[in-house]
């Protein structure tokens, strides 16, 4: 039997009620919901309830004027009005699609030109609606990058802490195999092939440390990217080899779907696997008791795709709004930067980004890049 909605529980309450207790119980809701109107309309945010058909049961004032929306909304579909939202995803899919947190930045044309964040906000006692909150960005994009300089001073102090952290495992193995190489030679018992594979490993340890450092300072003075075809498959594969020393004893089980064929996409392969590299540490380290990590990719005639999806703990509703704030970690050890940094290369290649998540069930991660050949709109406000 389907859960009962807020609008069976309220008309059973009143059926209970007395005609005098009726009229009360209808001017004490009316007082309520002119003061919540009013308190909704003095917000900045969009604030919109939609059901599973996309249509518009309520909107505040600010929705309207981002969104154009006419005064007569009996047919109207959300859809006509947000058309880069993967809304098939979305409606399409299982039960489960419909109740996860969705947050995605897109661009709208119309009534004017705008930057926006897109929530979608599931109701967890009514599973047939859901709220959409659209956040005006367009004026912040245009200064975060002055925000950002004025904050490397503090940002360089949290990405010391956050190198050190980061590079104590390659540290420590190449201590101990050029300790093991000296000590070996020393006493004579090395022979060439020996050597061979232990400098291998300490050479394969530096390189790792080197790109552990390159991209944390990408961070603090990102370069813009050289764009060329890449294939995606070979990217993640790279950004795994790398952290197969996180990955290896830990009961993470990780799935790659994809095509045999593949096409190639336009794109800076190092950010690229930067922001990949994020993307996988941040899983593992959402699930310290182990846990699955699954990589699908897949194209279309215009888009590849590709979504990481973990079982993780997952973001909770409170703090689902903040995950991209600069600086911002629930970590101790974090510096919060990481999903800054996927962030800004994403953009900064014209990809569309989705997040998803249910608390307590994972995140989800959903990249769509266009293909190569195929020319990209990058979000950003021009000078």
């Amino acid at each position: 039997m389907a859960e009962e909605s807020f609008l069976d529980r309220l008309i059973e309450r009143i059926d209970a009620l007395d005609s005098n207790s009726v009229q009360a119980y209808i001017l004490h809701l009316s007082r309520e919901k002119g003061f919540l109107e009013t308190i909704f309309n003095t917000i900045h945010e969009g604030i919109l309830v939609i059901d599973r058909k996309l249509r518009i049961q309520y909107h505040n004032r600010a929705a309207k004027e981002m969104l154009g929306l006419p005064d007569d909304l009996s047919r109207v579909r959300l859809s006509q009005f947000l058309r880069h939202i993967d809304w098939h995803r979305i409606l399409q899919g299982d039960e489960d699609e419909w109740l996860r947190m969705s947050r995605q930045e897109i661009e709208i044309l119309y009534p004017c030109r705008r930057i926006v964040q897109f929530y979608l906000v599931p109701h967890q006692e009514d599973r047939s609606t859901a709220s959409i909150i659209i956040k005006d960005i367009t004026d912040s994009r245009e200064h975060s990058l002055d925000e950002l300089e004025t904050k490397k001073i503090e940002a360089i102090s949290m990405l010391a802490a956050s190198v050190a952290h980061e590079i104590g495992n390659p540290l420590n193995s190449l201590y101990l195999h050029l300790q093991l190489m000296q000590r070996q030679v020393g006493a004579g018992k090395m022979d060439s092939d020996e050597l061979l594979e232990l400098l291998g490993v300490a050479k394969s340890e530096v390189e790792r440390l080197d790109s552990i450092i390159n991209q944390f300072l990408g961070a603090i003075r990102p370069g813009k990217p050289q764009i060329a075809p890449v294939n995606m498959k070979s990217l993640i594969v790279e950004a795994m080899t790398f952290m197969q020393h996180e990955i290896k004893g830990r009961k993470i089980k990780i799935k790659c779907n994809w095509p045999n064929l593949l096409p190639e996409i336009p794109g800076d392969r190092e950010q690229l696997k930067q922001a990949f590299y994020n993307i996988i540490k941040n899983a593992l380290q959402a699930m310290p008791e182990g846990g699955d990590l699954d990589i699908t990719c897949s194209y279309d005639e215009k888009f590849v795709k590709v979504i990481f999806s973990d079982t993780g703990s997952g973001i909770s509703q409170e703090k689902f709004g903040a995950v991209f704030e600069p600086y911002y970690t629930s970590r101790k050890e974090g510096s919060g930067i990481g999903m800054m940094i996927i962030e800004r290369i994403f953009r900064e290649h014209g990809a569309e980004m989705t997040l998803e998540s249910t608390e307590g069930q994972g995140v989800s991660f959903i990249i769509k890049f266009l293909r190569h050949n195929q020319q990209a709109r990058v979000l950003m406000i021009e000078d």
